[in-house]
This record gives structure tokens, sequence and C-alpha cells, in this order.
């Protein structure tokens, strides 16, 4: 039955996130699956199905990538809706996907060893080479600058300032990304987090230096 069910899910996903071009696509949400997984074996915690639900469904909702937030959320429900889940179980799942969120950096209260771990993966795949590369697609998706070095990087924002205000790509690694590896739950997930960390680091020092006009 849990199979059938992550089956069905696998086939939704990759139906309503065939096309984007954000760095939200299904290849995105299937490294988010396999980093859950493997971090719940490495810490031997969580209930596998549940985490395993949450990483394929968390972007469903997301209202950057749905016309509003009602609108995401009903298509999460209404999915949720056509699996014969008991409802505990359904209950968590939703609680999952609505409190991993980034946010603008607000701490966002988790309580579950699911959720810790379905949030650490996704926080994995927005830094390293893959983040920088997520970073740079949504960011011209959207129309953001690539850089502007007389706007102020933001250290406190709203949530509502995190997703409307000035910024550009290069300012969101210092609003966001740089942030990632101080804000994870799991020891197996800060271990993989410091290479890539060092990655995005050593991007920047390069990016400033062609920026510059220096060889």
């Amino acid at each position: 039955m849990k199979e059938d069910m992550i089956v069905r899910t696998e086939s939704f996903v990759r139906d309503v996130l065939s096309d984007d071009s954000t760095g939200h696509d299904w290849y995105h949400i299937e490294r988010v699956r396999k980093n859950a997984l493997y971090i719940a074996e490495k810490e031997n915690k969580g209930d596998r199905f549940i985490i395993e639900m949450a990483a394929l469904l968390h972007d469903i909702p997301d209202e950057k990538l749905n016309e509003s937030k009602e609108a995401g959320e009903k298509k999460l429900t209404d999915f949720l809706e056509l699996l014969t889940l008991e409802k505990t179980t359904q209950e968590k799942i939703v609680e999952i996907i609505h409190s991993i969120s980034f946010k603008g950096g607000r701490k966002t209260e988790l309580m579950s060893v699911e959720a810790e771990i379905v949030q650490d993966a996704d926080r994995l795949d927005a830094i390293g080479a893959i983040g920088i590369g997520r970073t740079f697609a949504y960011g011209g998706k959207k129309g953001h600058l690539l850089y502007d070095p007389t706007i102020k990087v933001r250290e406190e924002m709203t949530e509502k300032e995190y997703r409307t205000g000035k910024s550009s790509t290069i300012h969101h690694f210092y609003e966001k990304l740089l942030k990632l590896k101080d804000l994870l739950n799991t020891d197996t997930a800060r271990e993989l987090a410091s290479k890539r960390h060092q990655f995005m680091e050593q991007f920047l020092e390069q990016f400033y230096s062609e920026w510059n006009g220096q060889i």
C-alpha cells in the first residue's frame, strides 16, 4: 500500500513540476528525497514513509510556484485526499511541508525529527555547486539583477520583504545560502554541508575577482 502511494506521488509531482525552470523541478525533488532518506538512515531516526512523502511533496504548495498561497495549499490537499492515508499521517506530512521553508530566515519551530530531516535535505540542495546553479536559474527566471554592489545586504527581513524586496542573485548568497550551514539540524547534514559551503565561498571569491577585472 505504501509503495503504491509513493509511486502515485512520484507521478503527480513529476507532472506538476515537469516544466519548472526555477530550480524546483523534479530533479530537485529527487535529490531532496535521496538526501532525506540518507540522513534518516545515517541518523537512524524518523518514519521513512513520512519523510519520503514530505520530501516528494514539499514544493507542491510553495507560494512562489503557484498563483497564490491558497492555490498551492489546495493543490496539496486535493492530492492527499486522493490517497488512503490515515488522518494523523496526512497531518504530519502537511505539518512538515508548511514548517521547513526558509521564509527570510525567521526560525520556525520544527515539531518532529522527520521535519528536521526533510528541512536539512532541502537546504543541502540549496548550497554547493547545485545550489549555485539553482540560485542563478531562479534569479534569471524572476528577473533579478546578477549583482549590484550599491545594494546593501538585508540582515533582517519579513517573509514579504524576503520575497519581494530589492536584491540581487549574489546578495542571495549572503541573505540565505551562506547561513544555511549553521541552521542545519542533524550531524549528518552538517557534515555534508561543510564541503558545499566551502565551494560557495570559493565561487564568490572568484566572482569578485572577475567582477573587478582581475585575472
